[in-house]
């Protein structure tokens, strides 16, 4: 088993990634997990979309 982790700072980033992985993946996809977490910077909103892909 591997693992396998993608994070972006845009949703569309991480669709894009997450999506180029998988066509050069030479296995199987056994679980993902997605998370969002967001950070308040001054009057900045920081958002960092991120997956755990586990696969053999």
């Amino acid at each position: 088993m591997k693992v396998k982790v993608i994070d972006e700072s845009h949703e569309k980033d991480l669709e894009v990634s997450v999506n180029q992985f998988l066509s050069e993946l030479n296995g199987e996809v056994l679980d993902m997990k997605f998370q969002v977490a967001v950070a308040v910077s001054g009057e900045d909103q920081i958002y960092c979309f991120s997956v755990l892909i586990l696969y053999q």
